[in-house]
């Protein structure tokens, strides 16, 4: 079996366009019942496409990939542009990209947690493990989205969660996807644009990320900004696919000047810091309020920098030369692969700290269904009564994902082709006419926080008016 992620999935999609490509604690309960519970319609007007039982399970399990190898298309790769090499289907997953985007809101319980909190550093630790928790779905995700085409919308309405999204595909070379989501109480928005940076390294791919995340809390008057961490993919042509994100991330609060810097460690020589998430969150005076850590595929929590410092000088005392041994025993050398680190199953618990996070488990079926959590399985659900109140855009729509979620591999096959032909016709006759594109729901502006450029959301989708939606379908 293969194991890897999003950055996995920015590969994939890299290779696969149009052209192809032109294309749980006791805690952390407590806190979902209250944040989710309390919030469940917030006296907002019920929404259309609210579905009241979500299901836990998908039409059909995912197809085998053994008959099919990643480097048999790679190799496609020498000398050539990765954008112009196509994917066989088999490793696509049945979602689009937009609707992989909709998972930073499993969460969502966090953001309304930091809306009800009055200390500042409290909010920024809370926004700081929702940071975390947005890339958490990523792990053993080794299906890649398919691409969303040209002008490609999703909503997803959660009345449980207290939120409503709509993300639109607003360029296509380079791939950008916008999103907006909104409280149904108006508590927040949390917004961004999403287009990675590809490096390819021989038997590993780099995705630098590009775009701004931001999240506004409406009541603190408060706007916090951040971009996501590098992540890399291994043994892209030969071996098990594992996954690693590292890099630095800066959470700002643009009101108060406070900053949360988060360490998303690389793995290191003994795979010791595999999936290790290590941060402070400093005031505007630079001192250090408090230390965050866990693993991004696990659970995070806060602890007072002085007890965090302790900590660490009486682990490094008690450090055995047993331990010492263990660690530098040397691995079997493997020339062609990177092996995979064991991965350690939990984080050492500092006394006195405090949870801030801990990911929900996946349901047991969710091997046979592409590695998906609870959120994904009911991201493309299309209940009777949702296709007349759904944009002819929405990515539920789209007959490619729907036949793969079904089981019919052939059928979306085609129908995959045909919609990728039916994108180039467009470009094409647009080209001819001398049209540019229009994009519907965002348009491109600069972060009132950042000064950077950006997407931004113009408004007026759930007004429901679709006349003007491009056919693309």
């Amino acid at each position: 079996k293969c194991e890897g992620a999003e950055f996995y999935t920015m590969l994939l999609n890299s290779l696969d366009s149009d052209e192809s490509c032109e294309g749980t604690s006791e805690a952390s309960f407590k806190d979902a019942v209250v944040y989710v519970g309390a919030q469940k319609n917030n006296g907002a007007v019920p929404q259309e496409n609210g579905i009241k039982k979500h299901r836990s399970s998908l039409p059909a399990p995912m197809f085998s990939r053994n008959d099919f190898s990643v480097w048999s298309i790679l190799k496609k790769c020498i000398g050539l542009e990765l954008s112009k090499i196509t994917m066989p289907i088999v490793f696509n997953e049945p979602l689009s990209f937009l609707q992989r985007i909709s998972e930073y809101m499993e969460h969502t319980y966090l953001i309304q947690k930091a809306c009800s909190q009055s200390d500042s550093i409290e909010r920024m630790q809370t926004v700081a493990a929702f940071a975390v928790s947005a890339v958490a779905s990523q792990w053993d995700r080794t299906g890649k989205p398919f691409n969303p085409l040209l002008g490609e919308t999703y909503e997803l309405t959660r009345e449980d969660q207290g939120f409503r999204l709509i993300s639109e595909q607003v360029s296509h070379h380079p791939p950008i996807s916008a999103f907006h989501t909104e409280s149904l109480a108006g508590d927040f928005v949390f917004h961004g644009s999403i287009y990675p940076k590809l490096k390819f390294w021989g038997k590993s791919v780099e995705a630098e990320p590009k775009g701004t995340i931001t999240l506004e809390l409406h009541k603190h008057k408060e706007a916090y900004t951040w971009t996501n961490p590098f992540c890399c993919v291994h043994n892209i042509i030969l071996g098990k696919l594992w996954i690693e994100q590292y890099g630095t991330v800066e959470i700002v609060n643009h009101s108060t000047g406070e900053k949360c810097v988060l360490n998303f460690k690389p793995c290191g020589m003994f795979g010791k810091e595999l999936h290790r998430v290590e941060g402070y969150i400093q005031d505007k005076s630079k001192k250090k309020c408090c230390v965050i850590y866990g693993k991004w595929t696990e659970c995070m929590w806060s602890v007072d920098p002085q007890v965090y410092e302790a900590h660490r000088k009486l682990e490094k005392r008690g450090t055995t030369d047993t331990r010492k041994q263990k660690q530098e025993e040397p691995e079997a050398v493997n020339e062609d692969a990177d092996e995979m680190p064991e991965v350690q199953e939990t984080v050492a618990v500092i006394p006195g700290s405090t949870l801030l996070w801990r990911i929900s488990s996946r349901p047991p079926h969710s091997a046979e269904m592409y590695n998906f959590t609870n959120f994904a399985m009911t991201l493309n659900e299309l209940e009777p009564g949702m296709e007349g109140v759904l944009a002819p855009t929405d990515c539920r729509l789209r007959p490619d994902i729907r036949a793969m979620e079904n089981g019919n591999i052939d059928e979306a096959s085609i129908e995959k082709e045909r919609l990728e032909e039916k994108q180039r016709a467009s470009r094409k006759e647009r080209a001819k006419d001398g049209e540019d594109w229009s994009t519907r729901w965002f348009q491109l502006g600069t972060n009132p926080y950042t000064g950077s450029q950006d997407w931004l959301y113009t408004g007026g989708y759930f007004d429901r008016k679709y006349t003007d939606c491009p056919d693309i379908y």
